[in-house]
């Protein structure tokens, strides 16, 4: 989803020399103000080089229209290395979870075979290494044999009794591999491989997603005001690329002495009038709680004296009529009458 930044826009200007929310010999209560409208500006979700722009200043677009395209070929390549990385691991889990194979059990049988016989064959040397030795010292004894031939059986024997250790170290470590591959993967191995799959997951959809923020679409309907990039461009994530202002949905901000204020309810209906005549019908969907102060840009020094209310009147502005920052005049028929 694209990154959207939104304020009010408004506009500098004067409003005619009547007074705020004067009340008309006809009996209708008349107030000045001006035009607002709601600027969007649409960012970028994802960095990258834009390879498309697809609109210009003043052109009309509907929600969901695309707006610029960033370059996705990283991101794309990024995607498909971590989908093998998942692939793997699910491989993985599954070899887990399926246990040791009948030709693996097989395999570590004849492991621990082959290391318990080999035991045996040092065993037997051991035991000849040492009778061995038993008779060179009793040679060596009755000055009928010489000091290296009972030196060199010694050594024979040590090297016999090392051989039977190290078969009996082989020996273990085989039934160790053995009892494992019978008993099947541990609770410990099995969490850490979905631990693999769950984070290759995670790394598959956030690259999915970030593929489609490389659309950047207009989050609402209205007229491109400002395009701020050209193709080509390197925007980083967050940079805003257009400008949005939903001129559809404008309104009038006018204000209203606080004696009419009680006579113009929330719903209540209005006319919107411009400097050139054009009028335009609207609801009021807000009234200020607070007074305040007639905005500066009324003309004259008597009427910022005054204290009034602002009230918010929409105005079905389809035709574009109202512009941000317009002068207007609003019409209320009093309540009850």
């Amino acid at each position: 989803m694209n990154r959207v930044a939104i304020r009010i826009l408004t506009g500098s200007l004067a409003l005619p020399v009547a007074a705020c929310g004067n009340g008309g010999d006809d009996g209708r209560i008349r107030a000045t103000g001006y035009v607002e409208a709601t600027e969007v500006r649409v960012a970028a979700e994802v960095g990258g080089t834009l390879v498309d722009v697809a609109v210009e200043e003043g052109a009309r677009v509907a929600a969901g229209a695309l707006l610029a395209r960033i370059d996705k070929t990283d991101l794309a390549l990024a995607r498909e290395r971590a989908m093998a990385e998942r692939a793997a691991a699910d491989a993985q889990l599954r070899l887990l979870q399926a246990g040791a194979r009948p030709e693996e059990l097989r395999q570590g049988q004849a492991q621990v075979e082959a290391a318990e016989a080999e035991g045996s064959v040092a065993r037997a040397e051991l035991d000849a290494a040492r009778a061995d030795l038993a008779r060179f010292e009793s040679l060596l004894a009755a000055n009928a044999g010489s000091r290296k031939q009972r030196d060199d059986a010694a050594t024979r024997r040590d090297q016999a009794i090392a051989r039977v250790r190290a078969a009996d170290e082989r020996t273990r470590a085989a039934r160790e591999a053995l009892a494992r591959l019978r008993a099947g993967a541990r609770r410990q191995e099995l969490d850490a491989a979905r631990a693999r799959v769950a984070g290759t997951d995670a790394q598959v959809a956030s690259l999915e997603e970030n593929l489609k923020d490389t659309a950047i679409v207009s989050p609402v309907g209205g007229i491109v005001t400002t395009r701020l990039v050209d193709p080509g461009e390197t925007v980083p994530p967050g940079a805003p690329v257009v400008v949005i202002t939903d001129l559809d949905h404008a309104w009038a901000n006018v204000y209203v002495e606080e004696p009419h204020v009680p006579l113009i309810p929330l719903g209540a209906a209005a006319t919107v009038i411009t400097d050139a005549g054009q009028r335009m019908d609207g609801t009021v969907t807000f009234v200020s709680p607070r007074a305040e102060f007639t905005p500066r840009n009324v003309q004259t020094a008597n009427d910022r004296a005054k204290l009034v209310y602002r009230l918010k009147v929409a105005v079905d502005n389809r035709r574009g009529i109202l512009k941000p920052g317009m002068p207007v005049e609003a019409e209320f028929a009093p309540a009850g009458k």
